[in-house]
């Protein structure tokens, strides 16, 4: 959908940002009103020299008017200074405060709108869209009101000046907006389709990079060039088109002032030729200078406009997720300082779409210090139960209890702090061990760091690490396995001190020795607070105090290993059975 060709209710909206910074706002204005004063007043200056001291030959009036024009050009550059830096100023501030609430609106989302929201785009709309949003400050708003200023300042002198010259300069400047009109559409669809093709390469470099692995082990590096290729080419189209408009624009622009400055001199010329005194030569002389000054900011103003277009169609973007209501977290009031641990699912029913649900009607009833264990199929719905218990979704009906309280009742930070999960995916940040396991909580000291491993198990196994607990993992923990990524998992969990643990696949895919390890880490951090494991591996969940099993989105059975594992055709007993025959 084409945007409005200026959307006042968009530039309202921005402008709010500048209040915190009003005095500095006022002053950009106050510079531009100076810059375009001392912009004007140099050529008529020249005027004053040429027809009063050059032409009479008086020496000591020409070096006076000359030093006053040396200080109004001092004047001018020091405004030109302060114009500048100040408005730039503002534009930075103005967007670290909208990527600031954007990054914090963000956070309030559900995981629902990350499953639907490419991560290329959304650090396309943090990042370069807000970026451009400063260049409506700093290239756009203000240089507009510059040069329309001077403009106006510009023919007020002019017309003081030389009226019948000015009417020649006058009835060039349609023919100039004109163009300029027609090239400021024409920039304003091209630079939305820059922008467009700009999300689309950062969301497919994004997401290839970040599965590099899987495109080099399925050898689809040919694949992916192509297509590379094909969205640069299309980006790159997208770019030619606003060079071709500024390559036909600006020297079509750069004509109309020279015809326009010739007919000056032309009939100036004449007049001055013919005897007539209504024309001089300081006329023709700060003419020259008008008339650049003139046509050159009305020509820049189609540029400038472009660069505001640019930053109110970036923050339109940004807006569009600011806007975003429906996939916020609601947030309850009640603060959860520690729970005992008892969770209740009440015919709990959820899906990810419409389309299809994926628990049906769940009942479950964990006590606390219980340690329950939720088996099934892929896609029975294990995690998804986990996910709702965090609310990272929210359920279609139903009702969830901690404590015989809902969680909804529950401040969404109060909940998740009392609820630590390790997943089988595992994600380090580019960071030190220590802070990958405190996640840079300042409460958590790393004399408590270093007390927990050493509970755990795990003290030796980071002190075989190069620096140790100092050791930078690198990107998503790429300096270590994946069994020793769960380990500082299981960490991370342990030093949060949870009221709830949740272990969803945490014994998947990893070596015996890892394995020897995190079987003693579950046993230590599962003591004395309600557990849930999710796992494959029925060997891990056989001391559980309960076992559920799930199929398709319901609870098929419910026991223990024991009750479970003598029902005959009983689901558990089959995966049970042939899970331990294949690994016999």
């Amino acid at each position: 959908m084409q945007a409005k060709a200026f959307d006042t209710h968009l530039f309202k909206r921005i402008l709010k940002y500048t209040k915190p910074y009003k005095a500095r706002y006022y002053g950009v204005v106050m510079f531009a009103v100076l810059l375009s004063v001392f912009a004007a007043l140099r050529p008529y200056l020249l005027k004053q020299t040429v027809d009063s001291y050059i032409e009479p030959k008086d020496e000591h009036g020409l070096l006076f008017y000359v030093t006053i024009m040396g200080i109004v050009l001092i004047l001018e550059t020091l405004s030109q200074f302060y114009f500048v830096y100040w408005a730039n100023w503002l534009g930075q501030d103005i967007i670290k405060d909208i990527r600031t609430k954007l990054f914090k609106h963000m956070l309030s989302f559900r995981m629902n709108y990350f499953d639907h929201a490419p991560v290329g785009q959304l650090v396309t709309r943090s990042v370069s869209d807000i970026e451009q949003i400063a260049r409506i400050f700093s290239q756009g708003l203000f240089m507009i009101i510059s040069d329309l200023l001077k403009m106006i300042v510009v023919l007020i002198f002019m017309f003081y000046m030389n009226w019948r010259l000015t009417w020649i300069v006058i009835l060039a400047m349609p023919v100039l907006v004109y163009i300029t009109r027609i090239f400021q559409r024409k920039m304003q669809v091209a630079f939305e389709e820059v922008r467009n093709q700009v999300a689309n390469m950062n969301t497919f470099v994004q997401e290839r990079v970040t599965g590099m692995k899987i495109v080099q082990l399925f050898n689809r590096e040919a694949i992916e060039y192509e297509k590379f290729k094909e969205i640069n080419q299309k980006h790159n189209k997208a770019w030619i088109k606003t060079i071709l408009y500024n390559s036909i624009f600006f020297p079509i622009a750069d004509i109309i002032s020279s015809l326009t400055l010739g007919a000056v001199v032309l009939y100036g010329g004449f007049h001055i030729l013919d005897g007539d005194k209504f024309t001089t030569f300081g006329d023709l002389f700060s003419y020259t200078m008008f008339i650049g000054m003139l046509f050159n900011p009305l020509r820049q103003i189609a540029d400038k406009f472009n660069e505001m277009q640019m930053g109110m169609i970036a923050a339109n973007r940004v807006f569009d997720i600011l806007d975003t209501d429906k996939d916020v977290q609601e947030d309850g009031t009640l603060v959860a300082s520690h729970f005992k641990g008892n969770i209740r699912f009440e015919n709990v029913r959820f899906g990810y779409n419409d389309k299809e649900e994926v628990l049906k009607g769940i009942n479950l009833n964990v006590k606390a210090g219980e340690t329950i264990a939720i088996v099934g199929a892929t896609g029975a719905g294990k995690s998804t139960i986990i996910n709702l218990l965090n609310r990272f979704y929210e359920i279609n009906s139903g009702t969830i209890y901690v404590d015989d309280q809902n969680i909804n009742d529950f401040q969404l930070e109060s909940l998740r702090q009392q609820i630590a999960i390790v997943l089988q995916d595992v994600f380090l940040f580019a960071d030190t061990i220590h802070n990958n396991i405190t996640l840079n909580n300042p409460t958590i000291s790393r004399e408590e760091v270093i007390e927990a491993a050493k509970k755990i198990g795990v003290h030796k196994f980071i002190k075989t690490l190069p620096g140790a607990y100092d050791c930078d993992v690198k990107e998503r923990g790429v300096m270590l396995s994946s069994g020793q990524r769960q380990l500082i998992a299981f960490l991370r969990a342990y030093v949060s001190n949870p009221s709830i643990l949740i272990l969803d696949e945490a014994t998947s895919s990893i070596d015996t020795y890892s394995e020897e390890l995190i079987q003693k880490a579950t046993e230590r951090i599962t003591q004395g607070r309600t557990s849930i494991i999710i796992a494959h591996r029925l060997a891990t969940i056989m001391n559980a105090d309960k076992i559920i099993v799930m199929d398709k989105g319901q609870i098929v059975e419910e026991g223990t290993h024991q009750e479970l594992v003598t029902k005959e055709k009983g689901y558990y007993k089959n995966l049970y059975d042939s899970q331990f025959a294949v690994e016999s």
